[in-house]
């Protein structure tokens, strides 16, 4: 995996997405896994409940990384969504969440999902890009940003 767009799928971006609280976010992001990336709706929103008690994925400045290991996955995959509007997320900020990038996992998938987390974290820290996904008009713009050859971690 050298980019997040070996993780997407373009059907796995959605803008705007418009969701009321955590729990209706899990639901859509079920929906999106189940629908774009075969992977068991139900089973999806479990996982992620279940790391979020452990403690909020929302790591500042409106955005969250929820995450979850998958048995049966073969491989790290991914969804992104840019919500309506903003919602409580219990971030480490306390700042409502707007952007999340979903990582799922093989549970035997140690390494290379830390290296998943820790790519998505960096890229999501870099303000201009994050400016550009929150600017980006379609769910199209937003793929193409992640899809985007330019990285400011090869320096």
């Amino acid at each position: 995996m050298n980019e997040l767009s070996d993780l997407l799928q373009p059907g796995a971006v959605v803008a705007d997405l418009p969701v009321a609280n955590k729990k209706g976010l899990f639901q859509q992001l079920g929906a999106i896994a189940e629908r774009v990336l075969e992977v068991e709706g139900k089973l999806v929103i479990e996982r992620l409940s279940e790391r979020e008690r452990l403690g909020s994925t929302g790591f500042g400045g409106g955005v969250a990384i929820p995450h979850g290991k998958i048995e049966g996955l073969t491989s790290v995959k991914a969804a992104f969504v840019r919500l309506e509007k903003p919602i409580d997320f219990q971030a480490i900020d306390d700042m409502p969440v707007d952007l999340v990038f979903m990582l799922l996992s093989p549970p035997d998938a140690g390494a290379e999902h830390l290296k998943a987390l820790a790519q998505v974290s960096r890229r999501l820290r870099d303000r201009p890009f994050v400016a550009k996904l929150r600017g980006a008009v379609t769910t199209d713009a937003l793929y193409a940003l992640f899809a985007s050859t330019e990285t400011r971690d090869a320096a």
